[in-house]
């Protein structure tokens, strides 16, 4: 009886299925860490690793300094708008006066978006951001300017740490967006020219808050 291709497909199928595969590499430790973690704190080691990939660090001693060095940049820098939806943000703002609209029509040239994060990951120089934070998601790719308030208690090691922190704070109501943003987006694609920003806010600024 002639075999068909479908057949002898399935046969070699069985046959691999029911022989024991040998451990190529039986001496090979899978489990420990292949990153080993050097003595620098975390705020440190974020520090240094987000401005690596083209991040803006400032170290704030409270959310008042936050906003009295946010303020010396802007005029440093000449912005003029700034944009902020979410609650927390909206209450600091408010009780020091400072001009932010949450109006959603239209992000114009030079606008600075002003959002929290839901943790920062020390190894890599990255922001775990999610869709629950109040910002809408296009708060952190629209913006020519990106300002991230955090806070010394949302560093983490690890994304998995990150990951964790947000699984425990939300529960059930776990974000249908989770992004982790690793300094301005950049491309390599067109003539393997490396271009920054290709897409996103041209800077991104971390203002973390001690405590």
């Amino acid at each position: 009886m002639e075999i068909t291709s479908r057949e002898q497909i399935l046969k070699n199928i069985r046959q691999a299925l029911s022989d024991k595969t040998t451990q190529r590499f039986p001496n090979v430790d899978w489990e420990s860490e292949l990153y080993v973690r050097g003595d620098d704190t975390l705020d440190v080691e974020f520090a240094n690793a987000f401005q690596k990939i083209g991040g803006r660090f400032v170290y704030c001693e409270s959310e008042l300094d936050f906003v009295e060095k946010m303020v010396s940049l802007a005029e440093e820098n000449k912005w003029k708008h700034f944009y902020c939806k979410e609650s927390a943000l909206k209450e600091i703002f408010e009780r020091v006066e400072f001009p932010y609209t949450e109006d959603p029509k239209g992000f114009p040239e030079g606008m600075v978006g002003i959002t929290t994060c839901e943790a920062l990951v020390s190894r890599l120089g990255s922001i775990l951001v999610s869709s629950r934070q109040g910002s809408g998601r296009g708060l952190f790719v629209v913006p020519t300017i990106h300002i991230i308030l955090a806070y010394s208690s949302q560093l983490v090691p690890e994304i998995k740490d990150g990951l964790q922190m947000i699984k425990n704070k939300y529960g059930e109501n776990f974000p249908s967006m989770i992004a982790n943003i690793a300094g301005p987006s950049r491309t390599a694609d067109i003539e393997k020219t490396l271009v920054t920003p290709a897409h996103g806010p041209r800077d991104i600024y971390v203002f973390l808050v001690d405590g």
